[in-house]
């Protein structure tokens, strides 16, 4: 119906060498890149109803073959653009995963069989010469998105895995955003700085991943976890605006959103304040957004550190739904019940969740203890008053008051818990995720920036304080005679965290320039003067000869672009991640190293102890 008798002519054979296929035009008239090779005049999915009647050569993989009659068969040719319906004679050797050079006729479909969910589905191409530039073995798994393949062996095999179209528009994402990032930085007066990779061991908050030093055995490099200081020392040395798209490594847990090593937007500038800072970084992710969305996003709301644990129960909240924190404890304040005799109660209401089944609400009251909570309360709303267990220990007026403070109605569900004011934020902040977050990519971008964050975040063993961000976080500086007085937990910091969607896209914070202070925070966090030189001299140091006041910002580039791309896992984003475990099943590492390496770098692998 489509070729007559005709019959393609096929080739064995590499064409890399031969004259250049010319193009159906001299040149893409601006109109985006050029793709036209020694091997193709175009891509596959680049083609349109405007291409009739045009000869052209393209490359690709075999995505699909169907028969039709002895000799006829339609090609789904694939390559990183789309994909385009190729119609050859005499198909019986090309089989899925095969590459091919493809040349013939650009031509319309039969209405009939047009393709609507193809950007080409209105085309196809009438191949006169088709050319096979390497086999393939069957694949290790269906390539299509309608088939769920386990990670383990789709990142066995990620170079095939890569061909999905999940995959291919996911890297471009990456690709537009790192272009967006960049160009947004460059507008604002930014300039590249790439920084070492081999540094000392620092304390930024994980472990280090260290490399051993073959020529001073027994001293190890430190992989960075940021590039903290060296962008510090930027600023000294008069780099008034520094940026980088940096490779930062981590020793720590794997979870959806944490690899061992990613990526981040890094960022740091002379003579400004926290607002500057903002507004850098809000004008660089809305541009990046935009690049991918085509929206920008307006509204970059802003919220203390304090306001967001009162209300959401997390210094990274997810703004896009309600059941906010409501606090209870003046409701009880001369309660009867001893399971209210605490020093916060808090509670949340979750519209419509009377229908929960008692064994639901069993489930959520063991999963609060497993995150450490004494118990959970539940009460269902009903027309009659409250169904709970413990509503007979309740007076009137308490259930009264508990209602209104919650603005309670009919059919919810009123979960409350009882505790240190910590525990009972954390656990109805976990709580409140656990029944109503909807998936990360749903309901837009809301964006929000936490401020205000305090310089220590607890105690440690041996009663140092922990700083929250990192030691080189200047101190609000009205809370400066509260840390002299050594009210160490009251103190803010100048920190600052981005949010997108309940991730923590990055942090940043008004820098210490002063060296007087940089060694008082040093000394309160059981840093001594002979360790912190050791350690920091070269910070300590510069900051002798005129360290202008300068604050930073770094936020993770794999979570932003996953959110673009409507991933709940970075891994999906990521060409070459490892597992959950930290495994890397394409390449088998980690892996041992031979004795003669070890015996150069001068170690000994120790037996595990048990």
């Amino acid at each position: 119906r489509r070729s007559g008798d005709r019959r393609t002519n096929f080739n064995h054979r590499n064409p890399a060498s031969e004259a250049q296929v010319t193009s159906s035009t001299e040149d893409n008239g601006g109109q985006g890149p050029d793709y036209t090779t020694s091997m193709r005049t175009d891509r596959c999915g680049d083609l349109r109803s405007d291409d009739v009647g045009r000869q052209v050569t393209l490359c690709g993989w075999v995505a699909r073959r169907r028969e039709h009659g002895e000799h006829l068969a339609f090609v789904d040719l694939r390559d990183r653009s789309g994909i385009i319906q190729v119609v050859v004679d005499g198909a019986a050797d090309l089989r899925s995963e095969y590459v091919l050079q493809v040349t013939g006729q650009v031509r319309e479909r039969p209405a009939d069989t047009a393709n609507d969910a193809l950007s080409t589905g209105a085309i196809e191409v009438d191949a006169s010469e088709v050319t096979i530039l390497s086999a393939s073995e069957p694949p290790p798994f269906p390539l299509d998105e309608r088939t769920d393949v386990d990670e383990v062996l789709r990142l066995r095999h990620r170079y095939v895995d890569l061909r999905r179209p999940r995959l291919q528009k996911n890297l471009e994402v990456r690709a537009t955003v790192n272009s967006a990032v960049r160009t947004a930085m460059e507008e604002q007066g930014f300039i590249e700085v790439e920084t070492p990779m081999l540094v000392a061991s620092t304390p930024e908050g994980a472990r280090d991943f260290v490399v051993p030093s073959r020529k001073e055995p027994g001293s190890f490099y430190a992989l960075p976890q940021s590039p903290q200081i060296f962008k510090q020392l930027c600023m000294i040395g008069g780099i008034d605006r520094y940026y980088q798209i940096a490779r930062c490594l981590r020793d720590e847990d794997l979870r959806a959103d944490r690899q061992f090593e990613f990526m981040q937007l890094d960022a740091e500038a002379s003579f400004v304040s926290q607002d500057d800072v903002l507004t850098f970084i809000t004008h660089t992710v809305a541009s990046a957004a935009e690049a991918v969305t085509g929206e920008r996003p307006a509204d970059f709301p802003r919220m203390s550190w304090h306001e967001a644990r009162e209300r959401y129960g997390s210094d990274k909240p997810d703004i896009r739904f309600g059941m906010e924190l409501v606090e209870l404890t003046p409701v009880f304040a001369d309660t009867d019940f001893r399971a209210f005799q605490a020093p916060c109660v808090k509670g949340i209401r979750v519209p419509g969740g009377a229908d929960l089944s008692r064994n639901r609400l069993d489930d959520l009251t063991e999963t609060c203890k497993g995150w450490g909570a004494k118990g959970l309360v539940w009460m269902k709303v009903e027309a009659d008053g409250l169904n709970s267990p413990v509503a007979k220990f309740l007076t009137g007026d308490e259930q009264a008051a508990l209602r209104t403070t919650l603005e309670a109605e009919e059919g919810d569900l009123l979960l409350l818990v009882a505790d240190e004011h910590h525990t009972t934020c954390r656990i109805l902040g976990l709580l409140r995720l656990e029944l109503g977050r909807p998936p990360v990519t749903e309901g837009g971008l809301h964006f929000l920036w936490v401020v205000d964050f305090p310089l220590f975040e607890g105690l440690d063993e041996a009663g140092n304080p922990m700083p929250a961000h990192h030691p080189f976080t200047m101190p609000h500086e009205d809370d400066l005679e509260t840390l002299e007085a050594g009210d160490l937990l009251s103190v803010r910091s100048q920190a600052y965290d981005l949010v997108l969607n309940g991730w923590e896209l990055g942090s940043g914070s008004v820098r210490i320039h002063r060296r007087e202070i940089q060694q008082k925070i040093f000394s309160i966090l059981g840093i001594g003067a002979d360790e912190a030189q050791e350690r920091f001299g070269f910070l300590l140091d510069a900051f002798r000869y005129g360290a202008p006041p300068h604050a930073g910002f770094a936020f993770g580039m794999d979570r932003l672009i996953a959110i673009l791309a409507g991933e709940e896992n970075i891994r999906e984003v990521i060409a070459y991640p490892k597992t959950q475990s930290g495994a890397d099943p394409l390449t088998s590492a980690p892996t041992p190293i031979d004795d003669r390496h070890l015996e150069e770098l001068g170690l000994r692998v120790l037996p595990r102890s048990e």
